[in-house]
């Protein structure tokens, strides 16, 4: 699946807006076939957004259940004869789309796009409606999991992963124009010798009888660096320029399928970035130098639109990253919008790639200890069924973002529980998924506390260790001298396994403004310190090549005393104020900075 594109053959119209919004807790609107017309009883919803704060209704904020959307469209009139489709860059946590009256697509996964060609139903220059059924409910078959608990006020829904479960339309839906004979998918995998790069190409194509694949590759100024033909092949560049972090640079590869006159019948364009990843002992090698992580784990999270995507947010958020000398972040727990990575992809900031597949332990609660009442791997839990909606969740990820060189790694869970004889017999075959689905990139997981090194089974699957802890705040809390010794002696032990070490989540929750002439937990001193103490520990450890502290921002959570008015680890307030430990990681991570 190609993301849809303007090109000379090629036009998309974004079908973002207003659209009608209805909730629909008792299901009946499939039998009713509310898709048939225009939705009845009806309010406004913006796309992209999250539903859920949009609306000034504490029962819209915590529904949980079958969500309408629609909206008429125009199909443009210069599309007759055009193959027309219909593209969801996503919708959480699964989605029915229907056009006029016909049930054109279903699809599982919050965070992936999807799409149906819909040329049959629809006809240029006529309008059209169209109907999404979202449904935003979480079982033990989904990713991430959740279970509906009968409770006297009623049935609730249940979850473990530790922000707040937003749900809707989060990004842009298109229409797309495209030929009939066209270009499918593109992989591409780029490597370099001395001065020479080398783009592999791998082309799908449909009715591409009679028609030839052309590629020219151009440089950032667009002047024709290497060109070649055929459906797979690689092209030699000379005098390379690299991607590499902090210095992104870019080429345009441009996939043609031509006919015997010459004639381009169907164009696409992808941006290249030529540059290598390796794990080499305990180093992360990119473009064969160590590579050292700096930066954040973060979220999809602002106020009133919640996990929608926003240019203005993005573009801000990449500001502060640079600003504070950030050069990475982990898009926990979910894949994050794609223009999020094209955006990585042209400023040089490194991706670490995550599945939504968080809250797979049954030993925490939303990120604080404590069991809950289930067995995490079991027939009538997390089993075989689950494990089949996880793996899709893996190769659509890898087929939406194998051609982003910001990323480095394949991140296919966080903090499941990874210390019994289930877990290992559930992962083991999913590191074989997405092994088979991109055997260029590492692959790990995120481990979390509750295993630690010589208990953990699962482990020995990755590439990379990615570690989640909180010495100074859940364990040894308030105690930061007790904290560096159990941290290092913990540490130490997971160095022994001679693999590279990312730290993916430390942290501690502080309120701004609060201040302790004695660091006290809460207080800003206290995140400062703690981040110190950290900092200590793993400036001591060689095989230590990453920090990604946890957060870049405050987040919003489901409630609970633990919370208060969300997660608080943000270096920045969730609308982007600076704590005193911005400034801390900034004097750390731009060696310049003051």
């Amino acid at each position: 699946m190609l993301r849809p594109q303007d090109t000379s053959t090629r036009e998309r119209k974004n079908l973002d807006g207003i659209w009608s919004f209805r909730l629909d807790a008792e299901s009946a609107g499939r039998d009713k076939r509310w898709y048939a017309g225009p939705l009845t009883d009806a309010g406004d919803m913006a796309v992209p957004a999250s539903f859920n704060d949009v609306s000034a209704d504490a029962a819209v904020k915590d529904y949980f259940g079958d969500i309408w959307y629609q909206r008429t469209v125009r199909v443009p009139r210069g599309w007759d004869g055009q193959r027309i489709v219909l593209h969801f860059e996503s919708a959480t946590h699964r989605a029915t789309v229907w056009v006029g009256e016909h049930e054109v697509m279903s699809h599982e996964g919050g965070y992936t796009p999807f799409e149906a060609d819909i040329t049959e139903f629809v006809t240029a220059g006529e309008e059209v409606l169209v109907t999404a059924l979202i449904n935003n409910t979480l079982s033990f078959q989904s990713i991430p999991p959740g279970v509906i608990e009968q409770r006297p006020g009623g049935p609730a829904q249940v979850y473990w992963h530790d922000f707040f479960n937003y749900a809707g339309i989060h990004r842009s839906v298109w229409l797309s124009a495209t030929p009939q004979a066209r270009i499918e998918d593109l992989t591409v995998v780029t490597g370099f010798e001395a001065t020479t790069g080398s783009v592999e190409w791998t082309v799908e194509a449909v009715d591409q009888d009679g028609l030839d694949v052309h590629v020219v590759l151009r440089d950032a100024s667009g002047t024709e660096v290497a060109n070649g033909t055929g459906n797979n092949g690689t092209l030699s560049v000379a005098d390379v320029t690299l991607w590499a972090p902090g210095a992104a640079y870019l080429y345009d590869l441009e996939v043609q399928l031509v006919d015997d006159a010459g004639t381009v019948r169907d164009s696409i364009h992808q941006n290249v970035g030529i540059r290598t990843v390796e794990v080499r002992g305990i180093e992360f090698l990119i473009n064969g130098e160590p590579f050292q992580f700096t930066g954040f784990g973060m979220h999809e999270d602002h106020s009133v639109i919640g996990k929608a995507h926003n240019n203005a947010h993005l573009v801000n958020d990449f500001a502060l990253l640079d600003w504070i000398g950030a050069n990475s972040f982990r898009t926990s727990h979910y894949p994050y919008s794609e223009d999020v990575l094209d955006y990585a992809d042209k400023h040089g900031i490194v991706v670490i790639d995550e599945t939504a597949a968080v809250g797979l332990n049954m030993g925490l609660g939303g990120g604080i200890f404590g069991g809950q009442g289930y067995k995490t791997f079991s027939p009538e839990t997390i089993n075989d069924d689950s494990r089949e909606v996880h793996a899709q969740a893996i190769r659509e990820l890898i087929a939406r973002d194998k051609n982003h060189p910001s990323v480095v790694i394949w991140s296919i869970a966080n903090e499941p529980e990874s210390d019994t004889e289930g877990a290992e017999d559930y992962f083991r075959p999913l590191f074989d998924v997405a092994r088979e689905a991109d055997p260029t990139r590492p692959v790990g997981f995120v481990n979390v506390m509750l295993a630690p090194h010589g208990k953990c089974r699962v482990s020995q699957f990755a590439d990379v260790l990615m570690l989640n802890r909180y010495y100074g705040w859940y364990v040894n809390t308030g105690d930061l001298a007790g904290a560096e010794i159990a941290w290092t002696e913990e540490l130490e032990a997971w160095a022994g396994d001679g693999k590279p070490i990312i730290i993916t989540e430390y942290g501690a929750d502080t309120l701004p403004g609060n201040h302790s002439l004695t660091p006290q937990p809460w207080s800003e001193e206290y995140q400062v310190d703690y981040l110190d103490m950290n900092h200590r520990v793993f400036d001591s450890i060689d095989a230590v090549v990453g920090e990604h502290v946890w957060n870049f921002a405050d987040f919003a959570t489901t409630s609970g005393i633990m919370r208060v008015d969300g997660n608080k680890k943000g270096a920045f307030t969730r609308d982007r104020r600076p704590k005193s430990a911005a400034f801390a990681l900034r004097r750390r991570w731009k060696k310049d900075a003051r």
